[in-house]
């Protein structure tokens, strides 16, 4: 009995999913130990939180200019390319700041995270290109699972450097870190390279439209948009959870399981649940569409109770791990109801519209939490589950307008 040939549509997706597994190598890896590293080049926790904002903010805002410009200039490839080329050699940059260099630090990965925001609206209109002949919610499952076995592997291969090179201070370490994630990100401009020689025109996997209706008339887009953002404002950024492991548990008296060297496992997990979540829900979604996202929500909001609002390594590791079930949703299943509700002609503004407001309200609520962690957890806590609870009912309203439109 022979087997079943894989689509030409789905070697593209799991091609584009190799580039994004060593392209998180460098990012995530950077990710995992970034929040310890600003803490340690003398930035405070507001500054941190406001940066994590603000990188989040440039990362995202500035996606739907650079989607409306490469939906009229069809130039997906080059946008693609070009943001991944300032993403990647960003991050072993990071190895020349000095030992007080935490504004360059910042500087760094704020352009990093531009980086993204010239390549995300590209990147995912082409899959989506593809994903459409594939079922949606399973092509970006698979995408964010190839995606996060890189995000798994970089912190892990931080770690194996810094348990080999024991020598020298925690940053001349860090540093010696960064520098070693170019490697990875080498093999990312490498795999690019080859995707667009053997897939030059991927928008030609999807026909198009009989009928054309803007995705600005859309009640269901603006209570989708209503909905993510009230998710990515409650949802913090990891910087602010590292702070707050290296600040509570490495270096505690009866402290050994996590150390500086044990750092970027913590985020490994977090990695490996993503990408697990990812697959789960992303399939689900074909089957039941934004009530996957319902269910998901309400399974990650509680993170911060156990990250913040607990002390001891079970309630750490809860915490982490509900922490990666909400990003393995937002990285699949988030990126495939903008796939459905989107005409082709103008997905890469439809992306760049979505991730605008998703970074807006990231930055804010980064900010917010940052400063509400000095002040009061108690609050800060209550604060990103709210948020992210307040979702589910514009997720509810979205089926149910897509339903009657159906």
């Amino acid at each position: 009995m022979s087997r079943k040939a894989l689509s030409t549509a789905m070697v593209f997706i799991l091609l584009f999913g190799i580039v994004s597994l060593f392209s998180d190598m460098p990012h995530e890896g950077a990710d995992s130990i970034r929040g310890a590293y600003l803490s340690i080049l003398g930035a405070s926790v507001g500054a941190i939180g406001f940066i994590a904002g603000l990188g989040e903010l440039v990362g995202y805002s500035l996606r739907y200019i650079s989607g409306r410009i490469a939906d009229r200039t069809r130039s997906y490839w080059g946008m693609t390319i070009l943001g991944y080329v300032l993403d990647i050699l960003c991050v072993p940059a990071l190895a020349l700041v000095g030992e007080n260099g935490w504004v360059a630090t910042c500087v760094l990965l704020v352009f990093q995270r531009l980086g993204k925001s010239i390549k995300k609206p590209a990147k995912d209109t082409i899959l989506s290109f593809a994903a459409t002949q594939e079922g949606v919610g399973k092509s970006f499952a698979l995408q964010e699972v190839l995606d996060q076995i890189g995000a798994f592997l970089g912190p892990v291969f931080l770690y194996a450097i810094l348990f080999a090179r024991t020598e020298g201070t925690t940053f001349e370490r860090y540093s010696f870190c960064f520098a070693m994630l170019l490697i990875p990100g080498l093999l990312t401009l490498l795999f690019l390279a080859l995707t667009r020689w053997k897939f030059p025109n991927p928008d030609e996997f999807e026909p198009e439209a009989k009928e054309y209706v803007p995705f600005q008339r859309k009640r269901s887009f603006w209570l989708y948009i209503t909905g993510i953002s009230c998710f990515a404002f409650g949802f913090l950024d990891y910087a602010l959870v590292a702070m707050h492991i290296a600040r509570t548990y490495v270096g505690a008296a009866g402290e050994t399981l996590l150390t500086t060297e044990t750092l970027p496992l913590v985020y490994a997990l977090a990695m490996l649940v993503d990408a697990v979540a990812a697959l789960i829900f992303g399939v689900l979604y074909d089957k039941v569409g934004m009530r996957a996202l319902m269910v998901s929500t309400l399974f990650s909001a509680p993170f911060a109770i156990f990250l913040f609002g607990m002390h001891g390594h079970y309630a750490l590791f809860l915490g982490v791990a509900l922490w990666g079930v909400g990003m393995g949703a937002q990285e699949s299943i988030l990126k495939a109801v903008v796939a459905c509700m989107v005409p082709k002609k103008s997905r890469a503004t439809g992306y760049g519209t979505f991730e605008l407001s998703f970074g807006v309200f990231w930055f804010l609520g980064s900010w917010v939490t940052g400063l509400l962690y000095d002040w009061s957890l108690p609050a800060m806590i209550a604060v990103s589950v709210l948020a992210q609870l307040v979702a589910i009912p514009f997720y509810w309203m979205t089926q149910k307008r897509l339903e009657t439109a159906g």
